[in-house]
């Protein structure tokens, strides 16, 4: 729907817009928002799951940033032994 506002301005709306107010889309916003809390209720069981598995993925972390360190030092061992196998090569002649 367009609509023409002042001397040439056309403002065009895909729905007109007192079709939908602004106190409709809050309230509904509002009844989603307590029909989701409403069903989000967990049990004791679920928080204690959540807990275990949140320690595991920290756990996990840890390991993870401990094997990249193990993995960063061993590459600049490596890049080491290469940059010196580089300068024997060179000085080695043919």
């Amino acid at each position: 729907m367009c609509r023409k506002i002042g001397r040439g301005n056309v403002t065009c709306f895909l729905i007109e817009a007192n079709h939908l107010p602004m106190k409709n889309l809050i309230l509904l916003g509002a009844v989603v928002v307590l029909a989701t809390s409403i069903g989000a209720q967990s049990t004791p069981a679920d928080r204690n799951a959540l807990t275990a598995a949140i320690n595991e993925v920290q756990a996990q972390q840890i390991e993870i940033a401990d094997n990249q360190a193990k993995i960063d030092a061993k590459l600049a061992t490596v890049a080491e032994s290469v940059r010196v196998a580089r300068i024997y090569s060179s000085r080695g002649g043919r």
